[in-house]
């Protein structure tokens, strides 16, 4: 058997990479969730940059089946709710990754080449140690802080307003010469001598301790009592910005200077590097250097220095292209493999893991690696190719496990000289664990190889995938209902009194109704306030915005980006079922307009038509639809005279890179879509145009060359 998920890249075909890069966006958007929402993710740095490194991999080499719900397009994740939503003014995006020397090398050529820089062209970049803390967004109004916030999912973050006023580093005002409006944004973080200071106090006072200082400054400044977050020694440095009314430098570094002077602390480390040579080696003395400076750092982090380059580089929609974080070598230990679980997914896949003898690595304290699938435990990679020299994994195995920066290890490594004489290949079950019924690997009807996955066959008789949904259903980025975690689901589903979403929303009636002795209140764990409180956050999710909506109803392949995605192109949930309706009827106007949406793939498309295409799938939305209340999407924000209209670029264009123009459809509020189609608006066409420029003419589009573009936009 094969495993496409350790399969090299280039040996991939066009039907292993649809299904690797199906995997890795269900399994990276997992790692999100953990690492963003809960402080407490399951992979190490190391593990979850090679899954992101391959997604890009697979991606750059089939561009064409780049997902709508990619973790190329995806930044954190949907913020916690016990706190408020403050929505950025401006995206909180991430940064893409260099793990080696020519990784960096390439980012500057890449540079020059969006710019159309010759090679010997000056080109100035900062270089700044990568804090390893919380990323924090801090706004200012005629110089008086109002409102601060978490990342979040990079759209929407937590509202700790009060919280990062108790931190000693970020000033209440601004000097009357700042901006009316200023965004400060920075990192909250903690000094190793006050996270083992902390740790001893709460040791003493009989209180668990804190994995790591990363930890510690997220759950200290995400505390809902603000008087804990004074308690608590956090720091803060300044390094970008979000919204400002003005911009009163031209450099990255001039903004740096300003910060300072305004009161905010920066790194003093930063540095303006001329060429690559002086980058690369200012990274090798941060490296030398990270155990000498007193809080944690996990790279370097290079940006263009001059404003106005970075704004004509623009954004893709995770990261920047005007700047990439450097990482640091991962770190390693030995432990042994104790025992390996099975965990059950929302889609039937059957996951192990790894349960380890508890070991620090790099100061914290690892017990669990995810181990992907069985021929991985197997080692056995593509086409009997092998991982870590065809060892395979056995429980009672020493072996060598890997992080980078302060999270869960994944295993590189198996000691044979040290393995039990009594350990046995480790045999992967064939049932569900669950439910009983044959847990199978299909085969891909393209290729005829199974699939890297094994997945349960039992369907809604399988209480672990019906479990799963109804929690993927409640989760923070669907409805995010207060209350309704994983062990209320559990005992909820059990005694029958949830088993679709809509039930959710009924329990409330169903409850005034029952008889006596078996109402909620009778139950152990619950009181007259618990109850209450419950029905309450249920009321309060009536109400949803069509994004979230679309990603709770837990369709195979749509996750929250590709879910903004659908909702913005339709407008309203009405819209989006009459077309998914019709499309998996066979209607080609319908096919035609979902193809149509950049950023959608074959795989994504299937997905949905499958989805809509079953009666029972659109009677429990409809059941859902009677007890709530889907908000249309957001009309997008712009005067520009091409908000929300539709617009194709294609031929050669001469004043601007396909990338560039593209970035910048999108930063005036355009969509910008791949192939034409009736609802195409604008068709932007260079010299050399082709097929489109002849379906624009068929469907009466628009057509426009690059300088009627530059005129109407008034560039």
């Amino acid at each position: 058997m094969t495993d496409i998920s350790t399969k090299p890249v280039a040996d991939l075909t066009a039907a292993e990479a649809e299904a690797e890069l199906a995997r890795l966006a269900e399994e990276i958007a997992g790692h999100d969730r953990r690492y963003y929402q809960q402080d407490d993710p399951l992979v190490s740095d190391a593990a979850y940059d090679e899954l992101r490194r391959r997604n890009l991999a697979i991606e750059a080499l089939f561009p064409n089946l780049k997902r709508a719900d990619s973790p190329s397009e995806r930044v954190g994740a949907a913020p916690v709710g016990r706190f408020g939503k403050v929505v950025h003014k401006v995206p909180m995006l991430s940064l893409d990754n260099a793990f080696a020397d020519d990784d960096v090398i390439e980012f500057l050529a890449r540079v020059r080449r969006f710019l159309r820089l010759a090679a010997d062209a000056p080109l100035a970049i900062t270089a700044e140690p990568k804090i390893d803390g919380l990323s924090c967004s801090i706004r200012y109004e005629n110089g008086r802080l109002v409102t601060a916030a978490t990342r979040g999912d990079g759209y929407e973050g937590e509202n700790v307003t009060q919280n990062i006023r108790m931190v000693p580093d970020v000033p209440d005002t601004l000097p009357k010469d700042a901006p009316e409006v200023v965004e400060v944004r920075g990192e909250i973080f903690m000094l190793h001598e006050d996270f083992q200071a902390l740790n001893r106090r709460l040791a003493e006072d009989g209180l668990k301790t804190i994995a790591n200082p990363r930890s510690g400054a997220a759950g200290s400044l995400r505390q809902i009592d603000a008087a804990v977050t004074a308690s608590r020694p956090l720091h803060f440095f300044a390094y970008t910005w979000g919204e400002m009314s003005a911009l009163p430098a031209e450099t990255q570094s001039g903004m740096v200077k300003l910060f300072a002077a305004w009161g905010f602390p920066v790194n003093p480390r930063m540095r303006v590097c001329r060429t690559v040579g002086e980058a690369l080696e200012f990274y090798r003395e941060e490296e030398a250097g990270r155990a000498t400076l007193g809080y944690d750092i996990d790279g370097v982090v290079y940006k263009v220095d001059r404003l106005d380059l970075q704004a004509r580089l623009g954004f893709v929609s995770r990261s920047p292209r005007w700047a990439i974080a450097h990482k640091f070598a991962a770190e390693q230990a030995q432990t042994f493999l104790r025992g390996i679980d099975i965990q059950v997914g929302r889609t039937g896949s059957l996951t192990p893991v790894a349960r380890l003898e508890p070991i620090t690595v790099g100061g914290v304290v690892v017990t669990n690696a995810t181990l992907h699938n069985e021929d991985y435990i197997k080692g056995i990679g593509s086409d009997g190719e092998p991982i870590r020299e065809g060892k395979d994994l056995r429980i009672g195995d020493t072996v060598t496990v890997q992080r980078a920066g302060d999270v869960i290890p994944q295993i590189v490594d198996v000691d044979l000289a040290r393995r039990p004489a009594d350990a046995r290949p480790y045999v992967f079950p064939t049932v569900c664990p669950v439910c009983g019924s044959h847990a199978v690997r299909d085969i891909n009807p393209k290729t005829g190889r199974p699939d890297a996955v094994r997945r349960c066959t039992g369907g809604l008789i399988c209480a672990a995938q019906v479990v799963e949904k109804l929690k993927h259903f409640c989760s923070r980025n669907a409805f995010d209902i207060e209350g309704l975690g994983d062990k209320q689901i559990d005992a909820f589903h059990a005694e029958g009194l949830i088993t679709s979403p809509a039930d959710i929303f009924t329990l409330k009636a169903r409850d005034a109704a029952a008889a006596e002795g078996s109402r909620l209140i009778d139950r152990e764990g619950y009181g007259e306030v618990s109850v209450r409180n419950l029905f309450a956050a249920i009321d309060a999710r009536r109400s949803i915005p069509l994004h979230r909506f679309i990603y709770a109803l837990g369709i195979r392949h749509i996750g929250e980006t590709n879910a903004r995605l659908l909702a913005r192109s339709y407008g309203t949930y009405e819209a989006i079922e009459a077309a998914l309706v019709a499309a998996a009827k066979g209607d080609a106007d319908a096919l035609d307009d979902l193809d149509a949406i950049n950023g959608i793939g074959e795989t994504v498309a299937q997905a949905l038509v499958d989805f809509y295409g079953e009666e029972h799938n659109l009677a429990a939305v409809h059941a859902l639809l009677a007890e709530i209340t889907v908000e249309p999407a957001e009309a997008v924000a712009s005067s520009s005279p091409v908000s929300g209209k539709t617009v194709v670029f294609t031929g050669a264009l001469e004043r601007m890179t396909r990338d560039e123009a593209k970035a910048m459809a999108e930063r005036l509020g355009a969509k910008v879509a791949g192939s034409v189609s009736k609802k195409t608006d604008i068709l932007v066409a260079g010299p050399g145009a082709g097929s489109k420029l002849k379906e624009a003419g068929k469907h009466g589009v628009t057509v426009i060359d690059e300088a009627g573009w530059f005129d109407l936009i008034g560039g």
